[in-house]
This record gives C-alpha cells, sequence and structure tokens, in this order.
C-alpha cells in the first residue's frame, strides 16, 4: 500500500542529523486540545439523550451498534497511526493528518446532530451507526497524531508535565463548552427539551471552533526532524512488537480502567440529571461546571506533585481517590448534594487528567529506546484501541438498564430510570475504577530517554530523567 503524503523531497539521514529541531511555545501545542476535545466530548455527552431518550432508539439497539462500533475501531486506529508514523513530507508526519482530520471530524459531527426526526426503526440505526463509526474514526485520526506530538516535542518529563498540564487546562475549557454549555444550548438557546433542531445549531457552531483550534495548533507546531528516519518499520512486525511489550498490556488495561468510567459518566450524566435528580437537562450545566472548575483548580495542585514525586507515584494517588468520589454520586439526590459530590469527583478526575498521559508517554519512550524506531502514532492507537473497549462497555451497561430496571428509551423509561442511571453513573464506574487503582499499585513503568530527543532537553535537566 502506498504511503500517503509520502515526498520525495523528505529529507535523507545526513539531513535529518544535522537538523535542529525549532521548540514548540507549550501553549500553541497546548490549545489543540481545545479543537480536538469539543467535538468528541459533545458527541459522547449527548448521544445517548439525542438517540435513545428524544428519537426512541432502543437500547439495546444502541448497544449491538456500539459494540460493532469498538470492533471497527479495533481496525482503524493501529492503521491510522500505521500510516502516521510511515508518513513523510516537508511539513512533518503529524501535521497533514491533523489539518485533514480537523474538518472531516467537524462535518461527520454536523451530520451525526442531523438525523431526520422522520427517521425511525432500521433508517435511524443506519443513520447512527455511519455517522458514529466516522466520527470515531476521524477522532482517532486526530488523538493519535496530537498525542504523538506530546514526548516528541516535550521529550524531558518536568518539562512534558507542564505542557500537558497546559493542555489538559485548554481540554477542562472545552469541556465547560462541550459537556456544561452544550445542555443550556441544545434544549433552551437553540431548542427544547423536546426538540432536537437545537444540536443541528451546537454542532456547526462547535465544529467551526474546532476546526479553527486545531489548524491553528498544527501550523505553529515543529516537529523533530531526527524522528522521521527513512527506515518504515512494517505494519505488522510493529503490531507484534508492541504486542508483545507488557508494559502495552498493563498500562493500557490499566488506563482502560480509568477512561471507561469517565466515559459512563460522561454519556450519562444528562440522563442522571433528568431521572436520577429530577431536574431539568439544561440544569447539567452546574452540575458539569462545578466538576471542570474543581478539575482545572486541582490540575495545577496536582502538576506541582508530579514535579515533586513524579508521575507514576502521583498517578497511583490519584487512581483511588477517583474511585471514591462515585459513591457520592450515587447518594446525591438534589442539585445540592449533587454538586457536593461532584467536587470529588472534580478533586480525582484532575489527578488522572495530570498523569494518566504521562504514563503513557514512558510507556513511548522505552519502545524507541529499545527498538530505534519511533512509532509514536501506532502505538498510541493501540492503547485507544485499549481505551476505547468503553464503546462496548457503555453499549452493555445501557443495555444492562433494560435488563434490570426496564428502561428501554425516552419513550418507554422503566419504573424506576433514577435508579437505573445511578447505577450507570456511579456503581460501574466505581468498581472499574476501583480495578485499575489496585491494579496501579503493582505496576513499575520506568521513565527512559531516546536518544533522539536530547537536542530539545537542557543540560541542567539531563540528571532528571
Amino acid at each position: 500500500m502506498a504511503d500517503p503524503f509520502e515526498s520525495s523531497t523528505a529529507p535523507s539521514g545526513p539531513t535529518v542529523a544535522s537538523t535542529t529541531p525549532r521548540r514548540t511555545p507549550p501553549w500553541r501545542y497546548a490549545i489543540g486540545m481545545f479543537g480536538t476535545s469539543i467535538p468528541i466530548n459533545m458527541i459522547k455527552g449527548s448521544m445517548i439523550l439525542f438517540y435513545v431518550d428524544m428519537l426512541g432508539m432502543d437500547a439495546r439497539v444502541y448497544a449491538g451498534v456500539m459494540i460493532v462500533y469498538a470492533v471497527i475501531d479495533a481496525i482503524d486506529n493501529p492503521l491510522l497511526g500505521h500510516l502516521s508514523d510511515r508518513t513523510r513530507t516537508r511539513f512533518g508526519r503529524r501535521r497533514p493528518w491533523l489539518l485533514i482530520g480537523a474538518p472531516l471530524l467537524a462535518a461527520s459531527m454536523i451530520a451525526f446532530f442531523s438525523a431526520p426526526t422522520s427517521l425511525d426503526g432500521v433508517g435511524l440505526v443506519i443513520w447512527f451507526a455511519v455517522f458514529a463509526i466516522l466520527c470515531e474514526a476521524f477522532d482517532s485520526m486526530l488523538n493519535a497524531n496530537y498525542g504523538a506530538l506530546l514526548p516528541e516535542v516535550f521529550p524531558e518529563e518536568t518539562k512534558r508535565a507542564r505542557a500537558n498540564s497546559l493542555r489538559q487546562g485548554f481540554q477542562l475549557v472545552a469541556l465547560v463548552v462541550s459537556l456544561a454549555v452544550t445542555p443550556l444550548l441544545t434544549t433552551k438557546v437553540f431548542g427544547s427539551e423536546t426538540s432536537t433542531a437545537g444540536f443541528r445549531t451546537t454542532a456547526i457552531i462547535y465544529g467551526l471552533v474546532a476546526v479553527v483550534a486545531i489548524c491553528f495548533m498544527a501550523i505553529g507546531v515543529h516537529e523533530n526532524p531526527r524522528y522521521s528516519t527513512r527506515e518504515r518499520t512494517p505494519f505488522l512486525p510493529s503490531v507484534v512488537a508492541i504486542l508483545k511489550n507488557p508494559l502495552f498490556w498493563k498500562v493500557g488495561l490499566i488506563g482502560a480502567c480509568y477512561a471507561i468510567p469517565m466515559a459512563l459518566v460522561l454519556s450519562g450524566v444528562q440522563l442522571y440529571v433528568r431521572y436520577a435528580l429530577g431536574l431539568p437537562v439544561a440544569q447539567t450545566l452546574y452540575l458539569q461546571g462545578v466538576v471542570i472548575v474543581v478539575a482545572a483548580v486541582g490540575l495545577a495542585v496536582w502538576t506541582r506533585v508530579v514535579a515533586r514525586r513524579g508521575a507514576l507515584w502521583t498517578w497511583r494517588l490519584a487512581f483511588p481517590l477517583l474511585a471514591v468520589s462515585f459513591i457520592g454520586l450515587f447518594f446525591a439526590h438534589d442539585l445540592v448534594t449533587g454538586i457536593a459530590a461532584g467536587v470529588l469527583v472534580g478533586i480525582g478526575w484532575s489527578g488522572m487528567l495530570a498523569t494518566n498521559d504521562l504514563i503513557v508517554a514512558r510507556v513511548l519512550d522505552g519502545d524507541a529506546v529499545r527498538h530505534g524506531a519511533h512509532r509514536e502514532g501506532l502505538f498510541l492507537s493501540a492503547f485507544g484501541t485499549l481505551g476505547r473497549l468503553n464503546g462496548i462497555i457503555t453499549g452493555l451497561a445501557l443495555a444492562s438498564l433494560t435488563w434490570f430496571f426496564g428502561y428501554t428509551s425516552g419513550d418507554d423509561p422503566g419504573s424506576d430510570p433514577g435508579t437505573a442511571f445511578r447505577f450507570y453513573m456511579c456503581v460501574y464506574p466505581f468498581a472499574l475504577a476501583l480495578i485499575g487503582s489496585v491494579a496501579a499499585r503493582f505496576l513499575h513503568v520506568p521513565a527512559q530517554l531516546p536518544p533522539e530527543a536530547s537536542e530539545l532537553v537542557e543540560p541542567a535537566d539531563e540528571s532528571t530523567v
């Protein structure tokens, strides 16, 4: 298969070796997280409300689509990452994919939230499946390339932690928009509690904002030319090498115990507010807003802890705090108690935001040191495949509400939808996060520095790596 973006003017070995990489301002790189976060979080945060509760899709059918979606995602993620690693252009390996993926994701998101209200049955399922899969594929394209830039552009862990903290801060700003503000825009400003029209308008606005932010970041980021060697590792041997790496499985599966709970919370919070707290969906603004503000403040604190105690120690501390926080959400009964519980969620969540990507980056560094090849795109896509098991888990979790509580859709919510969404939002996330926090105690991931990264590390910092 021909390599897309391959250029006959790609730098040769000697030219690459003599090139000193330009430094990328951390804020310029970090702002890309704002653009990548808005579309996918609107999708994941509103897809159950939009398709199941408002358009009436059966929760069990939704679960079936999510399983197929996860299988396809498991296939396209590694392929997209591998193609990125093999790309050679004068613009770099990652930037072309970012510039192409941004408008494609925006267009798919707009279509996803433009399902005609006249659709039902098989037609609605096909529309949902096609655009859900396209949105996930283009999101994978963006995040594999964007995430691969973090260990490359910021090789030393202290600076990497600061850059990661800044980008997670931009993500939290995006979450305020895509999660907290979205219910207000979709059900009050542009639509109503019973109308889907507000979702299309909101998606158009978010899509435009995302494209501008991602393109602005991509144009200003400077890749390390030494990472773009002439050697292109074949796909299957690379996949086998990753699968044989014990840290891939350990970090990936433990990380999934963080990603899946947050996916459950993200996808269920609007219905949790509607059914468990008995409030209008628009009031999700207050609960999510508090969680995100607390996470933003906590992010600065956790970043200082990382600087003093290291990413691994801090990660092990944040994991159980996140698990315990879900207990409070289960017992909340109104907006005030929900917000109080949300404060605890924000504290644990911000600790995971500050550390989880740093643990993954250590695995990428170690692979580059051992094999001499920079395949961050493939590696992150493989990690993404494990993390995106949340598609299967969230689908099965939603289907279980039909089996245990009788919730089928907004047209047939069963006798106790409040308890149903307490389980979805609290019990399942608690169990998974508890497993992850215990497993993290027994994991060791050493910090290593690839030789090609030495140009970007200050001499005074080398002893700390």
